[in-house]
C-alpha cells in the first residue's frame, strides 16, 4: 500500500510498492497527472489508472486504489466502491489528513507536530508497506 499524509499545504507519500510480503520498488512516483489534475495513489498499482479514469467519468469497478486528489486548488479524498461508484471527499485543509496503510502512525506523528514528510518517515517505521523515498507536493490551495 502507502502512506499520503497532508499538512499545511503539504502532500508527502512514499515510493514503496510491495506484492504479498516482498518489497517490488522502494522508488515508484505514486503521482499521476492528466489534464493538469494530480492524484496521489493508494493501493493497488494496477488500479491507479481506474480512479484516475473514474474522476474523468469513466465507468469502474471493482478497483482498490484511494488518492488525493489536487484540482484547482482543492484537495479532495477519493475512491471506488460497490455502492456508490466514484466519490469524493474534500478534505478540510485546517487538519492534517492522511491515508494508507500507515494512517494512523502518520496522524498520531502530525498530532504530535510533525510535518507531512516527518509523518511518512514516522509511518515507514511501523508500516512495512510504507517505505522507500519520499516525495512531496506543494499545494497552492484557495480559502
Amino acid at each position: 500500500m502507502t502512506t499520503i499524509a497532508y499538512k499545511d499545504g503539504i502532500i508527502a507519500y512514499d515510493g514503496r510498492i510491495t506484492r504479498g510480503n516482498q518489497i517490488v520498488y522502494d522508488d515508484f512516483d505514486k503521482c499521476l497527472e492528466r489534464d493538469g489534475v494530480q492524484f496521489m495513489c493508494s493501493g493497488g498499482t494496477s488500479d491507479f489508472d481506474k480512479i484516475v479514469s473514474a474522476y474523468f467519468g469513466g465507468e469502474v469497478s471493482d478497483c482498490s486504489a484511494v488518492a488525493l486528489i489536487v484540482s484547482d486548488g482543492s484537495i479532495w479524498h477519493s475512491a471506488v466502491d460497490e455502492n456508490t461508484g466514484f466519490w469524493k471527499s474534500p478534505l478540510m485543509l485546517d487538519k492534517p489528513y492522511a491515508l494508507g496503510s500507515g494512517t494512523e502512525h502518520a496522524l498520531t506523528a502530525m498530532d504530535m507536530g510533525a510535518s507531512a514528510y516527518q509523518a511518512v518517515e514516522m509511518a515507514m517505521k511501523r508500516d512495512s508497506c510504507t517505505g522507500g523515498k519520499i516525495r512531496t507536493l506543494t499545494v497552492k490551495v484557495e480559502s
